[in-house]
């Protein structure tokens, strides 16, 4: 008996490409970060005012945790940190964006976040060829905001909307049914032959139960190790934000591996029985 629905889980899983596809342009149009204004009256003012303006701020501000030569203390050492000096946007982000137990100094003026900035980078060893400018702060910056992809690489996103939480729903629908449809065609073949049928193990069959059985122990290490190290990250005295994503592709390793091992075992060692195909097609199977 020829199969009516062979077709249909792949007609599901291009759909689901699609709508896929739509999906991540809503998610990437809201990621490009806000551009920066440049200022000429403060870009006139940096290298003035950083050695003491500068030097005020970073005493009454940040001395108590880096120490007062930069040596550090409660928060990390800063004199002689060949990566500030490498990467001076970096230490404009942390100022403005806070890191770790580090808050946003949001209380700071521009001016003054530039003039600390530029305190830190030219102290106790610490030596740039230019001052730290907004313009240098713009040519620095990717396309693509850090914070919205630190939201993004959530499991959940925060302020997910409506049109996102369909999409991705459908999404799952679509590509269950085609996987479970492509399982069907491959499992029971193109035509359907009511009754039951013995079924012989084969070589390669056998290696492909060992193999995905041995995948989903390594893939469930994996999991068990990055759980670990994810609680101690977020323990920490300076926390690390969990790594998410690399849970979440562990663990649907771990599924996979199962699901295919399951669809061999039934495959290729189980004896199975195939039903009277349903003539309306309307629930295939």
């Amino acid at each position: 008996m020829e199969r009516n629905d062979a077709v249909m889980p792949w007609v599901a899983i291009v759909s689901a490409a699609i709508m896929w596809i739509i999906l991540l342009f809503l998610f990437n149009k809201e990621t490009a970060p806000e551009p920066v204004v440049v200022d000429p009256a403060v870009v006139a003012n940096i290298s003035k005012e950083w050695p003491t303006v500068g030097k005020q701020v970073f005493t009454t501000a940040c001395a108590g945790c880096h120490g007062a030569e930069g040596q550090g203390g409660v928060g990390p050492k800063l004199a002689g940190d060949e990566k500030l000096t490498k990467d001076p946007v970096y230490v404009h982000t942390v100022i403005t964006k806070g890191k770790g137990a580090m808050p946003a100094q949001t209380q700071l003026a521009e001016n003054e976040v530039y003039a600390v900035a530029n305190y830190v980078l030219n102290s106790w060893g610490n030596k740039v060829e230019e001052p730290l400018t907004p313009a240098t702060v713009a040519a620095g910056q990717t396309k693509i905001d850090p914070e919205v992809l630190k939201n993004r690489s959530r499991f959940v996103p925060d302020h997910i909307k409506l049109p996102e939480i369909f999409l991705a729903t459908f999404v799952m629908v679509l590509l269950t049914y085609g996987l479970i449809g492509l399982y069907s065609v491959w499992a029971e073949g193109l035509e359907l032959h009511p009754g039951i049928h013995k079924v012989r193990s084969t070589p390669l069959a056998t290696l492909g139960i060992i193999t995905t059985l041995g995948l989903t122990v390594m893939f469930a290490v994996l999991f068990v190790r990055q759980m670990v190290t994810d609680f101690a990250g977020w323990a920490a005295k300076d926390p690390v934000t969990p790594n998410v994503t690399a849970e979440g592709f562990y663990a649907a390793m771990v599924l996979l591996m199962l699901a295919a091992s399951v669809a061999l075992y039934k495959k290729y060692f189980m004896d199975g029985e195939v039903l009277v195909e349903d003539a309306s097609g309307e629930f295939p199977w």
